[in-house]
């Protein structure tokens, strides 16, 4: 990413913004010399945000999802530079409840996979049903249209007698779901948590949910690709 802006200012500048090239350096030095343990600096940080950000967008437009429909929360708790988190604190659940107060949405989709590597999807979590109990305790009447779901896929499965909704697929629908889970490339070969499955996670997607299918297809219930 770093190569691809110095090379853009390069090329459409003729190298003359001395920010970016001093930046570039600079943050080349840093990643060149970082050592296990090492705390990213903020422009590392941010620009790690800003890579994600893109995949993001770009995931969102290939499912045709308006960007304007798009949030990205920035959570204190996930700037710590580090794998470990800081814990999460009042300061994140009330990011998290002025934008339910915003959207009012009718559903909720938060992790079930609590036993993630980096225990992220926890903190989110937690965040969001926090952020929810106080709404509760404000007599938020939104909340009497909202469904709240939570979801597995990148580290386990639902068992089949705890899942309520399913959603069937088709092979089309299936492979829209592969396209737009690699377009978060740095979540693919190179991810540091990929756990203890060495599968892809498009490859974990595509095998979890066609298994799924074929549990309810040995029900009796209809035939679906995934």
């Amino acid at each position: 990413f770093m190569h691809f802006i110095n090379g853009f200012n390069q090329l459409f500048d003729h190298n003359k913004d001395e920010v970016i090239k001093n930046k570039y350096q600079e943050i080349k030095h840093f990643l060149d010399n970082k050592k296990d343990g090492d705390v990213d600096t903020r422009d590392v940080l941010t620009i790690k945000g800003l890579i994600r950000r893109g995949e993001a967008r770009t995931a969102s437009t290939y499912n045709q999802i308006p960007l304007d429909h798009v949030h990205f929360l920035d959570l204190p708790f996930y700037e710590s530079g580090k794998v470990e988190k800081f814990p999460m604190t009042e300061q994140d659940v009330e990011i998290v409840r002025d934008l339910l107060r915003q959207v009012q949405p009718h559903q909720i989709y938060v992790a079930g996979d609590l036993a993630d590597p980096h225990g992220t999807h926890r903190k989110c979590t937690d965040a969001v049903l926090a952020a929810i109990d106080l709404e509760k305790q404000a007599g938020a009447s939104w909340l009497d249209d909202c469904r709240i779901w939570m979801y597995r896929g990148a580290w386990a499965e639902w068992e089949i007698e705890n899942i309520e909704m399913c959603v069937p697929m088709s092979p089309e629908e299936l492979r829209a779901k592969r396209n737009a889970i690699l377009k978060h490339q740095s979540q693919m070969e190179s991810a540091p948590f990929l756990g203890n499955d060495e599968r892809l996670f498009w490859q974990r997607a595509e095998d979890r949910n066609r298994a799924t299918a074929e549990l309810y297809d040995r029900l009796g219930l209809a035939c679906y690709e995934a």
